[in-house]
């Protein structure tokens, strides 16, 4: 690492490494996919492509934007990334960075060792405002701390090799409403009024996180009776009638929990607008959960089957609620 004196306009370069038991190709899949990172990283709440075009043979430049916890604040950013399989490397830099930060960018490098596993480095090259020692001080805490953090959760998903296929799934519940995407969209984005409108919710407490952004704190019923506690993120997108969220408290059972509510516009079989509204769920297993809660021979495929009809079962029962709202909104009655 190199670390200028404070009021120096150097870029501070730090470099981390990780020995990964997977192959090279898999490791560099699994870093250019940024819109699996939620299932990856605790921190990343969303990541999206914004823009994404070839620039080369397999060459591709891309402007992402994400959205990361850092503790209960939200924070985005909007970042250039070089994506070179060949080179086996991923290249970033912020478009646009928040004082003290004044640069970051840097690098993942995907190199092969000789028994056919890898050894991941990160660098970051950043730059900070001259003459603030404890924010230069703040910064680089933040890098070594994010980059240990990230290295581990990349190494451990890498490593599930086979077993990816098992313990990631995901599965949606759709219902088509003749009313309104304004109205549907606001019973889905109003989540402080789910206890007075939908009866398996309990209780919900809304705090906001920034522009767009909530924390949701929500007692709810599962099928079977029990008293589930639920903590989330949630990014609103009103302009795309679209909510996504990320479980931030979890059962044993998973290791991460995403989703989104999503509404479209489709049409009748008359040829009248509808408004589809979507519930995606998107989970990732702990087979050490897994069997802690369901028991010592409790296999995957029981796990998503429980996990499936539960989800599904209060997402159905929100998406009918938002239903006859909607309908109901739409013929005043």
């Amino acid at each position: 690492m190199t670390r200028p004196e404070p009021g120096s306009t150097a870029d501070v370069t730090v470099d981390r490494t990780v020995g990964i038991d997977a192959p090279p190709g898999a490791v560099y899949r699994l870093i250019a996919d940024i819109t699996g990172w939620p299932q990856i990283f605790s921190s990343i709440v969303h990541a999206e492509v914004v823009e994404d075009r070839l620039v080369g043979r397999a060459v591709r430049e891309q402007t992402v934007r994400v959205w990361a916890l850092a503790g209960e604040r939200v924070e985005s950013w909007t970042s250039r990334r070089i994506l070179d399989p060949s080179a086996g490397e991923v290249c970033f830099e912020q478009i646009v960075t928040a004082e003290p930060v004044l640069r970051m960018g840097g690098r993942w490098r995907i190199e092969p060792t000789d028994d056919g596993a890898t050894r991941l480095v990160l660098s970051h090259r950043y730059r900070t405002v001259p003459g603030d020692a404890a924010a230069a001080g703040r910064v680089a805490q933040a890098v070594a701390d994010n980059s240990a953090t990230s290295l581990a959760a990349l190494r451990n998903h890498a490593e599930l090799g086979e077993r990816h296929d098992a313990l990631q799934f995901a599965f949606r519940t759709a219902v088509d409403i003749d009313g309104g995407t304004e109205d549907v969209y606001a019973y889905l984005q109003q989540a402080e009024r789910w206890p007075e409108r939908l009866p398996h919710i309990v209780r919900t407490r809304v705090t906001g996180a920034g522009p767009g952004l909530a924390h949701l704190d929500m007692d709810s019923r599962t099928p079977d009776g029990c008293l589930h506690h639920t903590v989330s993120v949630r990014v609103c997108f009103p302009d795309r009638h679209t909510i996504v969220f990320k479980q931030r408290r979890l059962p044993v059972v998973m290791s991460a929990h995403t989703g989104r509510w999503q509404l479209a516009e489709v049409r009748a079989a008359s040829g009248a607008p509808r408004v589809r509204a979507t519930a995606w769920h998107t989970i990732t297993l702990d087979p050490e959960g897994v069997r802690s809660t369901y028991g010592v021979d409790a296999t995957t495929a029981e796990a998503r089957r429980h996990l499936r009809a539960a989800l599904s079962t209060n997402s159905g029962a929100t998406l009918s609620h938002a239903k006859q709202y909607a309908e109901a909104a739409r013929t005043g009655a």
